[in-house]
């Protein structure tokens, strides 16, 4: 068994992969900004403003899993807000790979989350894949700034990268407010409906991080996201009738969206379909690849 090291551990993800390392028998350590998050891991903590952390947490360390970064859409976009961004992402992995190379505790992988923003927020009927290049607007920068200093691990380690959309999951997430809206009877689309929304249950996503810990010939970029990816307005719909809910209630203006949230409504108006080839040319094959199947196993045996 191996001793894992996870950054952002107590978030939506970290949470649920600690838990299946943990009953798989590994040693899961994590790294915070303060202690007290989980009796059963060993908490070491880290400053990534002050560009320093616990230099124990690495010793003995095989692997690494990145999730640290600052939520995206809690605040508006500034030019500070959108620099703390980056540096929650960016920086803290070169932070760990600094510390790592000083002190000769170097993991055998170093694998990261980050997110289909990289393609931009932008809605096209293309499909896109993990050769394409990144947009240039500010999702795609921040995306892609996050990538490169993952990337900054390639030349001493194995390097995953993990391009997210939405994660399905009951108890966070965007799928958390969208159930409540739906539940209340509020369910509608946001803006024209025909953005595409890109999507993958929690449990398929913290497999695939167990599998890219597992698998050394994993490497580079992949998009892990649904076979079915359905657009905005169908999403919603699907949502009311596996809630059995009313889905009634006219789209949500456009304007309103960038009144309420400004430049982050774009990551709710726009979206584009990935292809998920690459992840299945390595034999990791999703269990829900369906939007109502999915959404059925987090929400029916609530109902039933």
């Amino acid at each position: 068994m191996a001793t894992i090291l996870i950054t952002g551990g107590s978030g939506l993800i970290g949470q649920r992969l600690t838990g299946r390392l943990l009953a798989t028998g590994h040693d899961v350590r994590w790294l915070s900004r303060k202690l007290g998050g989980r009796k059963d891991v060993r908490t070491f903590l880290w400053d990534v403003a002050a560009n320093t952390m616990d230099e124990g947490a690495l010793r003995g360390v095989d692997h690494i899993v990145h999730l640290a970064g600052a939520p995206i859409v809690d605040r508006r976009w500034s030019m500070t807000r959108v620099k703390e961004l980056i540096a929650s992402r960016a920086d803290s992995a070169r932070l760990l790979l600094r510390i790592a190379q000083g002190t000769g505790h170097v993991p055998k992988s170093f694998i990261s989350a980050a997110g289909i923003g990289y393609y931009g927020a932008i809605t096209t009927d293309r499909i896109f894949s993990e050769q394409d290049p990144p947009a240039n607007d500010t999702i795609a920068r921040i995306s892609a700034a996050w990538e490169e200093g993952v990337d900054a691990w390639r030349p001493v380690t194995r390097v995953v990268k993990l391009r997210t959309p939405i994660v399905l999951a009951r108890e966070g997430g965007a799928l958390k407010p969208l159930s409540l809206l739906t539940r209340w009877g509020l369910a509608s689309p946001l803006g024209s409906g025909k953005q595409w929304v890109p999507w993958v249950h929690i449990d398929d996503l913290v497999r695939v991080y167990e599998r890219a810990l597992s698998d050394e010939h994993m490497a580079g970029a992949y998009n892990v996201a649904a076979d079915e990816q359905p657009d905005q307005r169908t999403f919603m719909r699907t949502l009311a009738q596996v809630m059995g809910k009313p889905f009634f209630l006219p789209a949500v203006p456009t304007f309103v969206m960038w009144l309420i949230l400004g430049e982050r409504a774009g990551l709710l108006l726009e979206g584009s379909r990935v292809s998920n080839g690459r992840l299945q040319a390595k034999g990791t094959q999703l269990t829900h690849t369906t939007l109502e199947g999915a959404l059925r196993n987090l929400f029916v045996p609530e109902r039933a």
